[in-house]
């Protein structure tokens, strides 16, 4: 069984704002579809794929899906596909909007976007989020990494201030988008040193050689069983990610430094992250 992590559904013209639509074609080097379409992600996954779907909310990147939204996707298809709830802490009314998405809506965990909303998410005056959903066992999937958007601010979106986020709330499991990307060592720093504390490895597949150098440095540091598949679909597809993932596991590596280990690599592709974040 597949599990993906990250998979979001959009609906451009009702979710999609400026300027994150007109400049996600910087994403990886050419115009991106960001409509999620579920045909053609069930057509590129194998069939026996659970997926973890997420929406997004940035007010400051021009990002909004209704936790509504997410609630009506799923629920379509409830063996196969889990629900979080987003949460800008930037706006008016978010924890009465984070309660109604997991009390009335049902859903599962919490996607945050540090960088495209515009908060420190070591910010002691967010910890009432993060104590809400370690109370309520709801894990969260939060963007590290670089973006496309020029609005977002970069800094927040470094993987150490989540760090700090762990040492106050211990039990509550987190993913770090991306690995972090480009501060993949940063990313593997954390995740190394916290017990609950997981990353992600999607949308790196199609810049091969930053996807080889952060598995190298995951494997040297003895964490790739702190790493979780994801698509980060539409951007790229659950096949094309697994593909990704194995092609680079064939590259020889430096003379004279071990290579890649394959099963490590396959053991990444199959983890049991439903298990690992408390989900079943």
């Amino acid at each position: 069984m597949i599990i993906d992590v990250h998979c979001h559904a959009f609906q451009c013209a009702e979710h999609i704002g400026e300027p994150f639509r007109s400049e996600s074609a910087r994403a990886h080097g050419g115009e991106v579809d960001l409509t999620t379409h579920r045909e053609h992600y069930r057509n590129t996954s194998p069939a026996d794929t659970r997926t973890i779907v997420i929406g997004g909310k940035a007010r400051r990147s021009g990002l909004w899906v209704d936790d509504t939204s997410i609630r009506d996707f799923v629920a379509r298809e409830p063996d196969r596909l889990i629900g979080y709830l987003s949460v800008d802490p930037t706006q008016p009314g978010w924890q009465d909007e984070m309660r109604y998405g997991h009390q009335e809506l049902g859903l599962r965990g919490i996607k945050l976007m540090p960088m495209y909303a515009g908060f420190d998410p070591a910010d002691p005056a967010y910890d009432p989020l993060f104590a809400y959903a370690e109370e309520h066992g709801l894990p969260l999937l939060v963007h590290t990494g670089t973006t496309f958007v020029s609005t977002a601010v970069l800094r927040w979106a470094r993987p150490v201030h989540l760090d700090e986020v762990a040492i106050r709330h211990p039990e509550l499991p987190m993913v770090l988008a991306h690995m972090g990307h480009p501060y993949e060592g940063e990313c593997l720093a954390v995740i190394r040193k916290h017990q609950n504390v997981y990353a992600d490895v999607s949308a790196l597949h199609y810049r091969p050689f930053q996807l080889w150098h952060s598995l190298q440095l995951a494997q040297d540091y003895g964490v790739t069983h702190k790493l979780l598949f994801g698509s980060d679909y539409p951007f790229t597809t659950v096949n094309e990610s697994i593909d990704g993932l194995r092609a680079v596991a064939r590259v020889p590596g430096i003379p004279g430094l071990p290579p890649l280990d394959p099963d490590k690599i396959e053991r990444i592709i199959a983890q049991p992250a439903l298990e690992l974040l408390r989900l079943e």
